[in-house]
């Protein structure tokens, strides 16, 4: 007896049949292209918040100077800030990045993603630190290089370690460090201080609050899953609303008084009135839909935390735009 053994045959012709592709190695590791990895280190300094720091910084060097400031003095003054904030913020995310890594809207950043490490990154904070330290020293004046260097160590060690995951008050007295542009800037072409920065140093301590707790009201999930005591994370929304409702009201009569300390002129004491009206109106809006029961998104929070940068860029621009028209 024969066994019969049946071939199939591939009715297509020899040239067309495939094979397949093999697998790549699991282990195989993806090397970063160089775009990615620049993009990761000057994520790690958070520029959006650079430009907010610089926006009060350069109108208050026009002021100083009651006039166009010269170049050389800004340009050096700029690089020396963008250095000091991103050593700064850098050194936020390497002690933020377990918090970071949980939370919706940080958890995109260099370090939740191990873009970088922790030790590059901290490595990375430090030098700039050095640089805007030295920088500002040598090409600006030791009294501007002091005050950038204070603020960095208080946002370092006075908010993120000591505050921030402690108190309620944590970005009240935290965002000091937000408010000493207002003073480098001033320093920077002077050479010493004065009260007019002093007030535009309270305008900027004044509005922190509001700014950011608008912001921690949308987010309010994220912050309470973390454990950080922001004050829409303890208190009720209507509690935070009034809080914000308050320290607006002392925000927009700390930016009058800039007209009798430093005598402004008519561009800027209308721009104070009435874009502090502007922002003392979306206020009262928060705190009226608060009343009504409203919570989370349908507070509609970021319609005031959006409007607060526009707020402080126009006053501050205002404050630029005021002594070349006097």
């Amino acid at each position: 007896m024969f066994e019969v053994f049946v071939t199939a045959v591939d009715p297509r012709p020899a040239a067309t049949t495939s094979y397949p592709t093999p697998l790549p190695d699991a282990t195989a590791v993806v090397r970063p292209s160089v775009r990615d990895v620049v993009k990761a280190y000057v994520g790690l300094t958070k520029p959006r918040i650079i430009e907010l720091l610089l926006i009060t910084t350069v109108p208050v060097m026009f002021l100083a100077a009651a006039g166009v400031p010269g170049l050389k003095v800004v340009v050096a003054t700029l690089i020396g800030g963008v250095l000091a904030s991103g050593s700064a913020n850098t050194i936020n995310c390497v002690l933020d990045r377990d918090i970071d890594e949980q939370m919706r809207r940080t958890r995109r950043r260099p370090l939740p993603r191990h873009a970088v490490s922790p030790r590059s990154a901290t490595a990375f904070g430090v030098v700039l630190g050095v640089l805007a330290t030295l920088e500002l020293g040598f090409f600006v004046n030791w009294l501007s290089s002091g005050l950038a260097l204070a603020a960095n160590l208080f946002y370092v060690f006075g908010y993120t370690m000591l505050l921030k995951r402690r108190t309620v008050q944590n970005i009240v007295w935290g965002g000091i460090a937000g408010c000493f542009p207002t003073l480098i800037g001033w320093t920077a072409v002077t050479g010493k201080l004065a009260w007019t920065p002093v007030v535009l140093f309270l305008v900027v301590f004044f509005w922190t609050p509001p700014h950011t707790w608008s912001l921690a009201m949308r987010y309010r999930e994220d912050y309470a899953s973390v454990d950080v005591p922001m004050l829409p994370v303890v208190a009720t929304p209507i509690s935070t609303a009034r809080q914000i409702m308050a320290y607006s009201v002392v925000m927009v009569l700390t930016s009058l008084a800039l007209w009798p300390v430093a005598g402004t002129g008519f561009v800027y004491n209308l721009a104070a009135i009435v874009l502090g009206f502007a922002f003392l109106r979306e206020a009262r809006r928060l705190l009226l839909r608060a009343h009504t029961g409203a919570d989370g998104a349908a507070l509609r929070p970021m319609r005031l935390f959006h409007f607060s940068n526009i707020y402080l860029a126009l006053l501050f621009i205002a404050a630029a735009i005021d002594p070349l028209l006097r």
